[in-house]
């Protein structure tokens, strides 16, 4: 039970970080306790509040005033909350359109928006909270309260302005390309802390075989998140070792074999509910562990704007231009760990491997099958080849590279004209060149 309540703990926080609830929230919640408190104050400190008063432009002298310095906020507030949400209700439904629907959650995880909108929150409920203050009978101009809504109304103003010209420039392809090609190197960096080694060590030792009986998925979806710590964790107290089926972002179905054990054993003594809790399926993939997912949501801007009814090939290079810039950072880092073990030497924990090869092919696979026609796209598919051979001094790495350009040339060079046809024979030769330099520089790896 704790596995389960500590899972849904985890992925609501991962999910509500981003959202447009608990970031706003607190902003507001933050903001609306000075209008609770600010008031005492005025009781609390004549002196600082008598000294206010004096500046006869920032603090009306009576009560009337005072509230209707509150009242007109409060009624702006609102206002301008219902056009910030309209202004980005309108901004993701065209990026959706225009680019990709699975995207949004780049725009939902916006913290400028979600700051501007808590802003404007905290500064309505300061108000509404500040707003009793200002009393006919007695008398009562509490006038730290009022300048501290005139300063919240120029900040909103400010943020109002500055939130504008983010949407604005939210969507930017090459800002919100740049976004996501970000969102995965921070994926890379957390799953593959590690640096390649020019020297990699050994497998070592191998995994045992998984003949034992499976564990069968309770509900369908896909996997955002392995805890693969916890699952060490219970397959050594359980004494054996599990293997899991799919790797994240594959999608799993209700009753499909999704774990498998190492040994004949009696499930009546394992913990399936707390094995199955240590991964986390849902409707959609997530960017937690999915460094796929990130090359998926490029490759989908690029097929967009190199279709026929968009035909923007400038679109689909930017998009080149990150991939190639997440692959060259995914090969610069050691491979994710695909076996566990507890104690050294014993294999607990096996999750299927995501080969560079396969990394590749997302990223470039589709993009060469439908740019094949386009001599700029084809180009620059060719170069990004280039580059992360260069940047590596993995033969494993620089042999899946030149494979994958030499493919990508030959449809190519069969679609386009003669003299494009050469301008990518050019290009590939550039490709070899550098796996040849690499070869030559390290002949211990090839």
């Amino acid at each position: 039970m704790f596995a389960v309540v500590e899972r849904l703990f985890r992925h609501a926080v991962y999910e509500l970080r981003g959202g447009f609830l608990v970031r706003p929230l607190v902003i507001q919640a933050v903001i609306g306790s000075f209008g609770l408190a600010l008031p005492l104050v005025h009781d609390k400190v004549p002196s600082v509040d008598a000294w206010i008063e004096q500046l006869p432009v920032l603090a009306p002298h009576d009560p009337a005033a005072a509230a209707g310095v509150f009242a007109a906020v409060i009624g702006a507030m609102m206002t301008v909350v219902s056009i910030v949400l309209s202004v980005l209700l309108v901004a993701i439904t065209l990026a959706s359109i225009q680019f990709s629907p699975r995207i949004l959650a780049a725009f939902v995880e916006d913290r400028p928006s979600q700051r501007t909108i808590g802003i404007f929150l905290g500064t309505f409920t300061y108000c509404l909270f500040a707003y009793p203050s200002a009393r006919a009978v007695p008398p009562t101009t509490p006038a730290i309260a009022v300048l501290g809504a005139m300063v919240l109304a120029l900040t909103c103003t400010v943020a109002l302005v500055g939130f504008v010209h983010h949407i604005a420039r939210s969507i930017n392809v090459n800002f919100i390309t740049e976004r996501i090609a970000c969102e995965t190197e921070r994926v890379i960096d957390a799953t593959t802390p590690e640096l390649r080694s020019r020297d990699p060590v050994g497998g070592g030792q191998p995994a045992p075989r998984f003949d034992g009986p499976v564990i069968r998925a309770t509900r369908s979806g896909y996997i955002r998140y392995v805890d693969a710590d916890r699952l060490r964790s219970i397959a050594k107290g359980a004494g054996l070792a599990l293997a899991v089926e799919r790797r994240v972002g594959h999608f799993v179905a209700e009753g499909v074999p999704f774990l498998r054990l190492s040994k004949p054993t009696n499930l009546d003594g394992v913990d399936e509910t707390a094995i199955l809790a240590t991964i986390d399926l849902g409707p959609v993939r997530t960017m937690e562990q999915d460094v796929e997912f990130g090359l998926l949501q490029l490759v989908d801007i690029a097929l967009k704007a190199i279709s026929p009814a968009v035909n923007d090939p400038s679109t689909a290079i930017n998009c080149i231009d990150q991939l190639s810039r997440i692959l060259v950072r995914v090969a610069s880092r050691a491979p994710a760990r695909a076996k566990f073990f507890d104690p050294p030497g014993v294999v607990r924990v096996v999750l299927p491997e995501l080969p560079f090869s396969r990394l590749v092919e997302v990223a470039f696979e589709q993009i060469v099958h439908y740019g094949k026609g386009d001599l700029a796209v084809s180009i620059r598919v060719q170069r990004a080849f280039a580059d992360i051979a260069a940047s590596t001094t993995d033969s494993g790495v620089v042999a899946t590279v030149c494979e994958c350009a030499e493919r990508a040339a030959a449809q190519c060079i069969a679609s386009l004209p003669e003299a494009g046809g050469r301008a990518i024979a050019e290009r590939l030769a550039a490709v070899q060149a550098a796996c040849g330099r690499l070869a030559e520089a390290f002949p211990d790896r090839t």
